[in-house]
């Protein structure tokens, strides 16, 4: 499924989509700040539930956060689960753009 996957930054839109096979799959909308973005709701079509692919959307958009130099504002649960699994993406969350629990 990997050649089938894509996850772009839809800006006029605020939010991340993950598309399979060109079909919109699911998406993170978020929200623009200075430094950083938050990531507010992340949803992934029903159809598509169970295969792993909310995981690599919010990967996906980490990633690109990284690459933009960047820092994330966790808001989204599934994101913050998420982070808390894995610390290599840690450091992208600072001090200045942490959301209370």
């Amino acid at each position: 499924m990997a050649d089938r996957v894509v996850i772009r930054d839809n800006a006029p839109e605020l939010r991340y989509e993950l598309l399979v096979d060109g079909e919109p799959a699911g998406f993170i909308a978020y929200r623009r700040r200075p430094s950083a973005i938050a990531l507010i709701h992340t949803d992934v079509e029903p159809r598509f539930e169970g295969q792993g692919l909310g995981t690599r959307l919010v990967e996906g958009a980490l990633a690109d956060i990284r690459e933009r130099g960047l820092r994330v504002v966790p808001i989204c649960p599934f994101v913050r689960s998420y982070l808390d699994h894995h610390p290599e993406f840690r450091d992208l969350v600072g001090s200045d753009t942490q959301v209370p629990d």
